[in-house]
């Protein structure tokens, strides 16, 4: 795991070594154990090229360094992430001639460009983003990975292009003056992230997931690779007698396969099922005990650190707990700011920032049960989707007016049937799908926001399924092109490698995901039970109770808290005279959206933590 950065600059004048080391020193937290660059002049003098490396040692260690070459120099790579079949393609490229010098998953990949071209990433198992120089070519080719595990921005203008793992790497250019990019605020209130390729910053993208991109002096073209298989209607059935065995087969060696490392590595264990089957598995194939570690709060209802214990103690790991409190939080979101180079979207990043910083005092490597919601079917709202379709059949005049105020009346325990009915009433999927866990819709946009909506509407592509597709892959192909790579990867990124920790995840494996979605829907959710296929693959392997938990979900109290605790700080950043942010909102909305919070009439806590946190990006950033 590591950071990249570098320049494409068809421009004369100065020397641009001391922007490329700026770039790359920005990211050292993303590899400190070493940093290498590269800088050349493209053969036919219309470009010069330079690539910045920060390097997190995980495999290979004595000779990974980058940039990394091929034989005659020609390629120049620099890499962030793992390649776990990485082995399996250097005994293939070298059947091909390839002469392999080192170990490393790196130059695999520099080979594999060298044979197949463009169409090496489809030979890729693993997370990635590299740039490669490409001399005889005159060409820099980009890419990342499937699913988008691994970040990439780019800055492109006026004949510069600029690439980085993180926006403030691009920021150290001269030139690139951090704007606020207002036709996205609207996307941010509704999804509570900025859908790509956009981003917060004006002028700044990112490459879709599942793409790459050649650019020479004469501009840049992509191409989009991959999409997850849930786009489609159900794929050829998969010619398996006993799915769950399957599953569970190629699950195990997902696993496996990820636990390959020259340092010290654990995993992250909240107590739920997809984190305990990671640990369950990883005990299978480790002759050590298996280094856990959990998280939790202090208010019980949101602390899942006893059901860890009990994972901790069946598989007999080496087990560390964490606790955090809202002063964690207070402390943190400034510098996670800073880490995430956008408002912190998730209050979760908190603890999984500080579990990371303590789970780097003993190892370099984690893995986690991040993806598993998202492949397999997990939320409560992968259960509620099937239904919205019977109920926009119900009269109108049924829903408007005595259903929905029914629900709406309920007290806050009732909060998931509370958002069913609600987003089950929107009748524009468009609308619906970020819903079910956006803050606003865009009414509510309207009445809020005094800044004029986008033009062109909401990010499509997430929208984009066959005609003939069931609700749930529906909702799961705009979880795995949008909810997932632009909110939690990106979180689970920046988090993990702000503490100079890296973070594997077996059920994001894309053979895993395309092996499920050849399976009925009624694998992964069936009834009111999510994730069918792993609870029956599990079994045997974890404890009843944790099979038939229900979802608690990584929820911080922040609710409670704004009322109490933060209340103070809360309003002094979204009401005081220093705020930034104060004129994006109609004043007499905020004031009743803070009142009814505040009062304990409603629960805001989504729109508020999302006003919080953008205040707080505007003041980090100088904006």
């Amino acid at each position: 795991m590591c950071g990249i950065a570098g320049y494409l600059s068809t421009g004369a004048g100065e020397d641009l070594s001391p922007a490329l080391h700026r770039m790359t020193a920005a990211i050292a937290h993303r590899g400190p154990d070493d940093v290498g660059y590269f800088e050349t002049t493209a053969v036919d003098g219309r470009a010069r090229v330079g690539l910045g490396h920060r390097r997190l040692s995980i495999i290979d260690l004595s000779t990974g360094h980058q940039p990394l070459g091929n034989a005659d120099g020609s390629l120049q790579i620099v890499f962030n992430g793992e390649i776990y079949n990485f082995e399996a393609l250097r005994t293939e490229l070298s059947a091909h001639g390839c002469r392999l010098r080192t170990r490393s998953d790196t130059e695999a990949i520099v080979y594999a460009y060298e044979h197949w071209g463009t169409d090496c990433v489809s030979r890729l198992r693993g997370m990635f983003a590299f740039a490669i120089w490409d001399a005889r070519r005159s060409r820099l080719f980009l890419a990342r990975d499937r699913f988008g595990k691994k970040p990439l921005f780019i800055y492109a203008r006026n004949g510069l292009l600029l690439f980085a793992s993180e926006i403030k790497a691009l920021l150290q250019f001269p030139g690139v003056v951090p704007r606020v990019n207002h036709a996205v605020l609207w996307d941010y209130f509704r999804y509570r992230y900025v859908p790509a390729p956009t981003t917060l910053f004006a002028d700044v993208r990112k490459l879709m997931p599942g793409s790459w991109m050649l650019c020479d002096a004469g501009g840049g073209t992509e191409s989009r690779y991959y999409l997850p298989p849930d786009g489609t209607g159900l794929a050829t059935p998969a010619d398996c007698a006993d799915p769950v065995s399957r599953f569970l087969e190629l699950l195990d060696d997902s696993v496996r396969i990820r636990m390959i490392s020259d340092v010290p590595f654990g995993a992250f264990l909240s107590g739920g099922i997809d984190s305990s089957a990671v640990v369950g598995l990883m005990a299978r194939h480790s002759r050590l005990p298996v280094k856990t570690f959990s998280v939790g709060f202090a208010e019980a209802a949101y602390s899942e650190l006893q059901h860890a214990r009990t994972i901790a103690g069946q598989f007999g790991t080496e087990h560390s707990e964490l606790e955090v409190s809202q002063a964690d939080l207070l402390e943190q979101l400034p510098a996670l700011t800073r880490f995430r180079d956008a408002p912190v979207a998730e209050p979760s990043d908190v603890p999984i920032y500080l579990l990371s910083r303590e789970a780097r005092r003993t190892v370099k490597m984690v893995l986690t049960g991040e993806g598993s919601d998202e492949v397999l079917g997990g939320y409560p709202k992968h259960v509620y989707e099937r239904y919205a379709r019977p109920y926009q059949r119900l009269p109108h005049w049924l829903r408007r007016n005595l259903i929905e105020p029914a629900v709406h009346a309920l007290p806050y325990r009732f909060r998931r049937a509370k958002t069913a009915i609600v987003n089950l009433g929107i009748e524009s999927r468009a609308e619906r799908m970020p819903r079910w866990f956006g803050a606003l819709t865009a009414e509510e946009c309207a009445e809020l926001l005094t800044i004029a909506p986008p033009l062109n509407g909401m990010a499509a592509e997430p929208l984009r399924v066959g005609a003939d597709n069931s609700p749930l892959r529906g909702i799961l192909f705009f979880d795995q092109t949008s909810w997932l790579p632009d909110n939690l990867l990106e979180r689970g990124d920046r988090m993990t490698m702000g503490a100079s920790l890296e973070a594997r995840m077996p059920f994001m494996d894309h053979e895993l995901a395309a092996f499920v979605s050849t399976l009925p829907d009624a694998w992964r959710v069936r009834g009111f039970t999510t994730k069918r296929v792993l609870r029956l693959a599990m079994r045997r392997l974890l404890p009843t109770h944790i099979l038939q938990r229900p979802k608690i979900g990584f929820r911080v109290p922040v609710n409670e808290w704004f009322r109490t605790s933060m209340r103070d700080y809360l309003l002094a950043h979204l009401t005081g005279t220093d705020s930034r942010t104060r004129g994006y909102y109609r004043p007499a909305q905020l004031q009743r959206i803070l009142k009814e919070h505040l009062d304990g009439h409603q629960n805001h806590e989504k729109v508020l933590w999302c006003l919080l946190n953008l205040e707080i990006w505007h003041r980090e950033f100088n904006l």
